[in-house]
């Protein structure tokens, strides 16, 4: 679970990255999921987007991919969402240390 400072400092490093999961007309396949787990294990955060096409709205296909790939939704905003996954071998983002 995560801050949200936490959250405020990952949108901020989102901004920068390019959409690399697209959810199209297809809605939620295995291919989708198999890329994102990818994706997440490479970067740590991804941004994806909803296809106009698509049956899912973006907040259900964030959640789908949330849960399927034990990530956590970042944000999402109109039909794009961020999602964040540390990697457990090799982090490369620092998150700030949360409050007890």
């Amino acid at each position: 679970m995560l801050t949200s400072k936490q959250r405020a400092y990952l949108r901020s490093l989102a901004n920068s990255i390019d959409t690399i999961v697209h959810v199209g007309k297809g809605g939620m396949t295995d291919q989708i999921t198999k890329q994102t787990a990818d994706a997440l294990k490479a970067r740590e955060l991804i941004k994806g987007k909803c296809l106009e096409n698509s049956p899912l709205t973006s907040r259900e296909a964030a959640d789908m991919l949330a849960e399927s790939t034990d990530s956590d939704v970042v944000i999402v905003i109109g039909s794009k969402f961020v999602l964040y996954k540390p990697n457990p071998d090799e982090p490369v983002i620092k998150l700030p240390k949360a409050k007890k």
